[in-house]
């Protein structure tokens, strides 16, 4: 089973003020950067949805042997970019969908929660303290569901439609919960 693995790294960072992905972690990672390097730890082949893939985090990722692809609709929200992905992944069996800033997430949770794709779940995510987090995966079935995304609310309606599909990971991993928002959320691991 080919399971792609998306960086959905177009976010505008409004609330950040800046470009957040470039924004560096205490131990001077760009926050993009170390989600792709989780990714890649991982064992997963990356394809990471940037606004243009010749600017801003793209060249980074490029320089990281990630797949970087330009999605010129990106700036209607993160629906267009997760659809952008899969359209661009058409060999794909499966999409272990992984948000560009949440630098944090283990590699072992991206392995446990592509391992449950592989092993015949519909949508696996991880779970931490009964909470839902991210990556999330989607098999196959969901291609058509997930080209028509649009908007601002990426995959969650579809998640929302279907809960009794979703297999819950366990993790010890707070870096599935955990997001970067505004600078303080740097701060917080220093």
């Amino acid at each position: 089973m080919q399971i792609q693995a998306l960086l959905l790294a177009a976010g505008a960072g409004r609330r950040f003020g800046a470009d957040k992905l470039a924004a560096r972690l205490p131990d001077g990672t760009p926050v993009g950067v170390a989600a792709a390097r989780n990714l890649l730890a991982a064992g997963r082949e990356v394809l990471a949805v940037v606004r243009a893939a010749e600017d801003g985090i793209g060249p980074l990722l490029a320089a990281l042997g990630v797949r970087v692809v330009g999605c010129a609709e990106a700036e209607l929200g993160m629906g267009h970019s997760l659809a952008c992905g899969v359209r661009a992944s058409p060999e794909a069996d499966g999409w272990l969908v992984a948000l560009a800033d949440m630098p944090r997430v283990q590699p072992a949770s991206i392995a446990a929660v592509a391992a449950a794709l592989a092993g015949g779940a519909a949508l696996a995510a991880p779970v931490l303290a009964g909470r839902r987090g991210h990556p999330v995966g989607f098999a196959g079935c969901w291609r058509e569901q997930l080209l028509a995304l649009r908007g601002d609310t990426g995959a969650r309606a579809l998640l929302a439609e279907h809960p009794g599909r979703i297999v819950g990971v366990p993790v010890d991993d707070p870096g599935v919960l955990r997001d970067v928002d505004v600078p303080a959320d740097l701060d917080a691991w220093a």
